[in-house]
């Protein structure tokens, strides 16, 4: 008797050590269920030209803010995100310096129609005093001169400054006279800064007066760029990706525009800019 009862009393305890160890395994998932609350977050993923970033970071601040939706930038010289769009084909908006980096992505069939938010006004950026006494872009040329530009295949600003030296006949002498071509237009602000360049070509809203003088191109030499906004063709949200794309078009983002030193789109005084 004594031996069933022992028996007995083993069965009971190993049955109740199951059912606690299947009661446990049931409950572990709703514990991993809770530990990623903001799994499905809405998200985008925005291509912004380098010298767009600090009116584009406060953009992103404002939109998430209204809508709940998170902005991600990857932040570049443009020709450099359109390769990288081209490779990756992720992504949901496109935002380069000037309309001639849209279009090229345009025609890769990268991104759609394009809405329109600020000029990019380039001028000819000097040390503080002028100390090279220099008044024109046919300066560039001198003999001795550090010039500072960006890319010709990364930037717009740089694209275009290689067209108007053409267009003087110094291409070449300007050439000689570059210390420094960057993939961004934010290195050759740093070139400004440091001293290490008497003059560049940097539009209107990346000068630092305190470091740096001016001088407005030659109206028949005006390079003023629109700065356009479109979705990606390729986005796997095309709602989101459009509903950002107008809110950097409104009133409200074209002020941020405005507050970070660009003029607004569409602007008098640049009537005769067309994208």
């Amino acid at each position: 008797m004594m031996k069933k009862a022992i028996a007995l009393i083993t069965i009971v305890i190993l049955a109740g050590l199951l059912c606690t160890a299947g009661c446990t395994s049931q409950q572990a998932p709703a514990t991993g269920d809770n530990t990623t609350p903001g799994a499905t977050d809405t998200s985008i993923l925005v291509y912004s030209g380098a010298g767009l970033k600090k009116p584009m970071n406060e953009i992103g601040a404002a939109f998430t803010e209204k809508t709940g939706i998170n902005v991600e930038y990857n932040f570049a010289g443009s020709g450099t995100l359109i390769s990288q769009m081209e490779l990756s084909r992720k992504g949901d908006a496109f935002i380069p310096g000037g309309t001639p980096d849209y279009r090229i992505a345009q025609d890769k069939g990268l991104v759609g129609e394009p809405g329109y938010v600020a000029y990019h006004v380039p001028i000819i950026a000097v040390q503080k005093g002028n100390p090279q006494n220099i008044t024109s872009v046919d300066d560039f040329a001198r003999p001795g001169l550090k010039i500072a530009l960006g890319g010709a295949e990364s930037t717009a600003i740089g694209r275009a400054g290689d067209k108007l030296f053409q267009k003087h006949g110094i291409l070449d002498a300007v050439e000689k006279n570059v210390v420094l071509r960057a993939p961004t237009i934010n290195e050759v602000v740093v070139a400004m800064n440091m001293g290490t360049a008497d003059a560049a070509l940097l539009t209107l809203d990346m000068i630092n007066p305190e470091k740096m003088d001016t001088i407005d191109l030659a109206q028949e030499d005006g390079l003023t760029l629109i700065v356009p906004i479109g979705q990606t063709t390729f986005t796997t949200q095309p709602d989101t990706a459009r509903q950002f794309a107008t809110f950097v078009t409104s009133d409200e983002g074209k002020a941020i525009f405005a507050k970070h030193g660009f003029p607004t789109y569409p602007d008098p005084a640049y009537a005769g800019i067309e994208p």
